[in-house]
């Protein structure tokens, strides 16, 4: 097993630190990536400090990836020596049952391997992108187009497919209303994406302060949520509402904007429940949805329409020593918008 460096969690409280970890040998239907850059995810951070469940540690976390083909397995035919390549929030799934055949295997029944934090098919637990190299099976990994500044690609292989996947199934286009809660990682990827789909798009933000980056990104409306008028003027609205923030929101209030058979569909996971009355979902129509990320198919359609679109997230680039400062700086929503990880710093 080759050994590689990497950046660690060895306990929900303490900071993450420069480590290695081995990397299974290549397999016959296996890519060996090096990797280039690794975005910093909010799920990162929940999961390293326990907020989503018990881990094992040391942890290397990371699921937005992006990297060049170095080794091929003798079976591999999607991907060849020198692509550049990238790998979301999934490494595998069991191929068999209802939802993998259906090619929605983000939602495979008996649970996808996560690249990190999951059991892996051979019983080991997955680590992932903060590192110099991964292996994973060819399916499982995605073609960066050309389009795409590579510094900048990481971030779409969970915020770009996160908030890609709902605007999708609700069928966002030309005419459709849509309003995106948070103006973050998440968020200002569903802004980008919902104009480049022809939608009218509306920020709700707990503040202004981020208004001029919202419009310049492609909202056409850019409305606080602290102003309780808010609620009252936009009032059965919006067609599709993506939440996209990870803390407790009143959600009842943001239904009331829902106009007829509009949805809710939330795509940031705070570790609270949100409560829901149901007298909020009877006017209207309304549903309250939620959305994991995407299938390997849809999310190598968003990096094409991404790719056709001129989008790339909005990113800071940072050295490996200076993840935990990024993870304060997250938890504190000072950054705009991803901080992705220069993975030559780790070598």
């Amino acid at each position: 097993m080759p050994t590689v460096n990497a950046f660690a969690a060895t306990s929900a409280s303490g900071p993450l630190s420069r480590t290695t970890i081995e990397r299974r040998d290549v397999g016959a239907k296996d890519v060996l990536i090096e990797i280039a850059y690794s975005g910093i995810c909010h799920s990162d951070i929940h999961t390293v400090r326990g907020e989503w469940g018990d881990i094992t540690y040391p942890q290397v976390v990371g699921h937005e990836i992006v990297g060049t083909v170095t080794e091929v397995g003798s079976e591999v035919t999607l991907h060849k020596v020198g692509d550049r390549v990238g790998v979301g929030c999934m490494v595998n799934s069991c191929r068999e049952c209802e939802n993998c055949i259906a090619g929605e295997e983000q939602y495979c029944l008996n649970g996808n391997t996560g690249t990190y934090a999951s059991v892996d098919r051979d019983g080991t637990i997955t680590q992932g992108g903060y590192s110099t190299h991964i292996v994973v099976v060819e399916d499982f990994v995605l073609r960066v187009p050309e389009a795409i500044p590579f510094e900048k690609a990481a971030p779409l292989l969970c915020a770009g497919i996160t908030t890609y996947s709902p605007l999708a199934h609700w069928k966002v286009g030309p005419g459709s209303r849509v309003a995106v809660v948070g103006m973050g990682g998440l968020g200002h990827m569903a802004v980008k994406i919902a104009h480049a789909m022809g939608a009218e798009v509306t920020v709700l933000s707990q503040s202004l302060s981020k208004q001029e980056d919202g419009l310049r990104l492609g909202a056409d409306h850019y409305y606080a949520t602290s102003d309780p008028a808010t609620f009252d003027k936009l009032k059965n609205t919006f067609d599709l509402i993506v939440n996209s923030v990870s803390a407790k929101i009143d959600i009842n209030a943001y239904l009331s904007l829902l106009r007829l058979d509009g949805t809710l569909v939330s795509v940031g996971a705070p570790p609270e429940p949100l409560p829901v009355q149901v007298f909020s979902l009877f006017g209207n129509r309304r549903s309250f949805a939620g959305s994991g990320i995407g299938s390997i198919r849809e999310t190598q359609e968003m990096l094409d329409f991404c790719a056709e679109h001129g989008i790339a997230p909005e990113t800071e680039l940072v050295a490996a020593d200076y993840i935990n400062e990024a993870y304060e700086r997250v938890l504190a929503s000072d950054v705009r918008y991803r901080f992705v990880i220069d993975a030559a710093t780790l070598a």
